[in-house]
């Protein structure tokens, strides 16, 4: 796992102090070594966590010839076997690095070399026979990568942070994109929160010629994936193979692997299957709280860890150690996003970080197998919903923050960009085949949106702040087009979803286990904002930059006093104050935060 940056110039040569600040504000994905190349107008640049390859890894990568040079982060699970292929075609790998088979893997396949890649993966290959760059992201989206197209140049980084400096002014907050973060708990598709800022998108590469134009491919759809008509002993038949298949391309590392362990379904099969297929103990992390009312799942998690005797550690944290945490958080996040998971997810980092460099983690599982009950609305609900939230067949209607606040809280300019917050669960929506069912509508919506840009980000940025390389296996492409293609009574049932992956773990967890009523990862926020510290906040966040420029400090005034009286309106409290935090962090450029601070220090 590493961090990358780049740029390519119109007419000047690449400004390799330049790359040189962008890569050190990337450290912290890639703390054990840097590269830095420049040709003319081109310049990449690379920080690295060595996790394959260990001593001959370094980037750049060039081939013999020195034709293409590329900087990558990230794994290609499959490149033991695309080795291989590559060899008997005549490539002469230089190192043992997974990643020098994209760069071969592209002198002799092209582009439909792209369709070769298993794997989590944002790589930058220049070809210096064509001038040109290509910038290419992985199918679902599981590593980062942006861009800013300028008069005079594009630059490229796997963070914002690292363009930041780079550009030539403060960027500009896109007011359609904070509508999205506040509603929808993220922005989604190709704009970011930053006006001249954008994401290459999952299972795209784009060409960037010498000239700046832009050419997009996109070498992977989910849409493409065809419904199949299977039995379940047909469909755990095709699946057992292919999972296994995936494990053990995702087990390969020069480096020791954990899990982080919840009281749910998903890590539970990642963990049986972990120690199914390697000889080694797994270490196992979980989390819960010492002072929360809020039930967490550290009994669930424990008894997984003794069932299949993994080295278990569970963090117990105060509510003030989690919420000290927040600064970091934001600033961690780099993209604008609220998800209450991300400061537990945090502190799991911080743990496995002192132990390990690879950790695994059950994000997508839900979106491949419809765990979610938001997958299985009653007829009446879907039917009311597609009426009065048109658009998305009622999926996703409505937004995160209570309409009421919504009309008091934000400004003129923000209030107009909120009436379309939903547009992009609509654009999803549409672009799902007729041939469709609405599961896999719901399915897909949340993969093209709520995976890419909250939990991808969550998992991706969280345990990059601590260098720690998160792998996904139900993320894997292979996994969600199996669990798209799926027939929907193999998925779900009135009373629980995921029955396809339940059925299926029977023969190897409990069954109490995994037909247990789904909880979710629980973070007591309301419980928090309460006492001297709702009080503290009452004086500062009114008088905050980036709540005065956007909100009216009356309204967010008024909204305080209603959580301190009836503690019903945590979602919006919350959501300013994650937002004045980054503001100040990103925008305002107030430095790094320490693991744990006063988070009013930072508004």
């Amino acid at each position: 796992m590493c961090g990358i940056a780049g740029m390519v110039t119109r007419h000047e040569s690449a400004d390799e102090a330049l790359l040189q600040r962008m890569a050190a504000t990337l450290t912290h994905r890639g703390p054990e070594d840097s590269g830095v190349y420049c040709s003319q107008g081109f310049g990449i640049a690379h920080t690295r966590l060595a996790i394959i390859d260990l001593p001959g890894g370094h980037q750049p990568l060039f081939d013999a010839e020195r034709r293409y040079a590329l900087v990558a982060n990230g794994e290609i699970y499959n490149y033991v076997e695309l080795r291989q292929e590559l060899e008997a075609c005549g490539a002469r790998p230089l190192t043992r690095s997974d990643s020098e088979v994209a760069l071969h893997g592209w002198a002799h396949w092209g582009r439909q070399s792209l369709t070769r890649l298993n794997g989590m993966y944002a790589f930058a290959l220049f070809d210096h026979a064509q001038r040109e760059l290509w910038l290419v992201r992985d199918r679902l989206g599981i590593k980062p990568l942006y861009y800013a197209l300028l008069p005079d140049r594009l630059l490229f980084a796997s963070e914002l942070k690292a363009l930041l400096p780079a550009l030539p002014q403060q960027p500009q907050i896109d007011p359609v994109a904070l509508a999205q973060y506040f509603q929808n708990q993220h922005c989604s598709g190709r704009d970011t929160i930053f006006r001249d800022i954008h994401r290459v998108l999952p299972g795209e590469a784009l060409r960037i010629g010498s000239d700046l134009q832009i050419e997009s491919l996109r070498y992977w759809r989910a849409t493409d994936v065809q419904p199949q008509r299977l039995s379940f002993e047909q469909a755990a038949e095709a699946w057992t193979p292919l999972f296994e298949q995936v494990m053990r391309e995702h087990l390969r590392a020069d480096v020791p692997l954990g899990l982080f362990l919840s009281g749910g379904v998903d890590s539970a099969v990642l963990l049986a299957q972990l120690q199914g297929l390697q000889a080694q103990r797994i270490r196992t992390y979980s989390i819960g709280w010492s002072d929360a009312r809020q039930k967490d799942e550290l009994d669930g998690a424990q008894r997984m860890a003794r069932l299949f005797d993994s080295d278990h550690q569970a963090i117990v944290l105060s509510s003030q150690q989690v919420l000290r945490r927040l600064p970091r958080m934001a600033w961690a996040a780099d993209d604008l996003m609220r998800d209450y998971a991300c400061l537990p997810t945090l502190a799991l980092a911080e743990a496995a970080g002192r132990d390990l460099k690879v950790v695994f983690s059950g994000e997508g599982g839900d979106e491949a197998f419809a765990g979610y009950g938001r997958y299985r609305p009653g007829a009446v609900e879907r039917g009311y919903k597609s009426l009065r939230y048109p658009g998305s067949g009622g999926f996703r209607a409505r937004g995160e923050l209570k309409g009421t606040w919504v009309r008091k809280l934000f400004g003129t300019e923000l209030s107009a960009a909120l009436a379309a917050h939903r547009k992009p669960y609509i654009q999803a929506w549409s672009d799902t085949p007729a041939a469709w069912s609405d599961l896999q509508r719901r399915q897909y919506v949340d993969i093209a949106t709520n995976l890419a840009d909250d939990l991808l980000v969550k998992s991706d940025r969280m345990l990059m702040a601590c260098s720690v390389e998160g792998r996904v296996p139900f993320c894997d492409h292979r996994v969600i087009e199996f669990g798209l293609s799926l027939p929907d009574a193999l998925k779900v049932r009135r009373d629980a979803g995921k029955v396809f992956l339940k059925r299926w773990a029977e023969s190897f967890l409990p069954a109490d286990h995994l037909w247990q009523r789904k909880a979710g990862f629980h973070v007591p926020v309301g419980e928090w904002l309460r006492g001297d510290f709702l009080s503290r906040l009452a004086t500062e966040l009114p008088r905050n930059p980036a709540i005065r420029r956007w909100c009216r400090p009356q309204a967010v005034h008024v909204l305080l006093q209603r959580q301190a009286a009836h503690h019903d309106v945590t979602r919006e409290v919350w959501s300013l104050l994650q937002f004045a935090i980054w503001h100040r962090l990103t925008i305002e450029g107030a430095g790094v935060p320490a693991s744990e601070a006063d988070p009013l220090d930072y508004v």
